[in-house]
């Protein structure tokens, strides 16, 4: 039998939410938009909105929850459910599942490693997991967004800005495709996975959305939004697996401590977070720490634990 939130200290999640809105307040102000992405950089980053999707069903918003707000690294959750669901273990032949200990898009460490990736939610992980789905589709950023927009109940679009804006700017990741592809850990055409993962990257969401997307990790695989498994349930324990352990690249031990459950960022300031059995957590604030993670997010999502009681640890 699943178990609703018990609230803690509050009367219902409404109240949940707006407490955290209040107690994130002092963290504005403590870290930068992702500005090296500059249809990013030119976000309000006062911007704070987060959501709450339970299994039972129930939805819970606060601040700008109905917002769209640029996913990006939080696509790669769902391009790699695509892309076990369809190949199975063969994913973990062209990429591994440690924690990377090193930035989202460090390159001596997949150079020095023959060009596997770490994980798949390092940058390096991430274009070979586009690499895998380019042999099933000719545009997996359209597939990742309808997978994302029907999980979520409301189909989603991707910001042609934002995708541009990325591929003007792509020169680490381009250097990171063209290493794999000498090492033959991708094996399509570099400038082809790189237009690729953008335009996935570019994907447009609101906190309420991605929360509701999340559900089958939080329900065994079942989405409530759909009606029917989207995960066999093997696979949803190993993503929330994979999620606790390299979901917040390197300071994702910090988040462990801090918060202590299965989650997901993007430089997009979003966050999305997983409490099995019980309901998907999203929160989007655009200023990030040094780490490319939300400031006012992870605070968020902090208190959000400690007034549910809701940590997996």
């Amino acid at each position: 039998m699943r178990r609703p939130l018990p609230p803690k200290e509050v009367t219902s999640l409404n109240d949940v939410l707006h407490e955290v809105s209040v107690l994130v307040k002092p963290h504005f102000g403590k870290g930068r938009a992702a500005d090296y992405i500059p249809e990013l950089a030119a976000v309000d980053p006062m911007k704070f909105g987060m959501a709450v999707a339970t299994v039972e069903g129930d939805h819970y918003g606060v601040g700008d929850a109905d917002e769209p707000f640029s996913a990006q690294s939080i696509t790669k959750l769902f391009a790699l459910g695509l892309a076990l669901n369809r190949l199975g273990d063969e994913v973990w032949t062209r990429v591994g599942k440690e924690p990377s200990g090193t930035p989202f898009n460090y390159l001596s460490q997949l150079e020095q490693e023959a060009g596997i990736p770490r994980n798949p939610f390092i940058n390096a992980g991430a274009l070979a997991i586009t690499d895998i789905l380019l042999d099933v589709v000719r545009e997996p950023a359209n597939l990742v967004r309808d997978f994302m927009g029907v999980l979520a109940g409301e189909p989603l679009s991707i910001d042609d800005a934002v995708a541009r804006s990325e591929m003007e700017t792509a020169y680490k990741n381009r250097a990171i495709a063209n290493l794999m592809r000498a090492q033959g850990t991708i094996t399509h055409d570099p400038s082809a996975v790189i237009e690729a993962y953008c335009r996935q990257c570019a994907v447009s969401i609101t906190c309420r959305q991605l929360a509701r997307a999340a559900l089958p990790l939080a329900a065994a695989g079942y989405s409530p939004v759909m009606e029917e498994s989207i995960f066999p349930e093997r696979l949803t324990r190993r993503l929330n697996a994979l999620l606790l352990t390299c979901g917040i690249y390197d300071s994702v031990g910090s988040f462990a401590y801090r918060v202590g459950l299965p989650a997901k960022s993007g430089v997009g300031g979003g966050i999305v977070a997983v409490i099995p059995g019980r309901a998907a957590v999203a929160v989007w604030s655009p200023e990030l720490d040094r780490y490319g993670t939300s400031v006012v997010g992870v605070s968020a999502l902090e208190h959000f634990s400690r007034l549910t009681n809701c940590s997996v640890l």
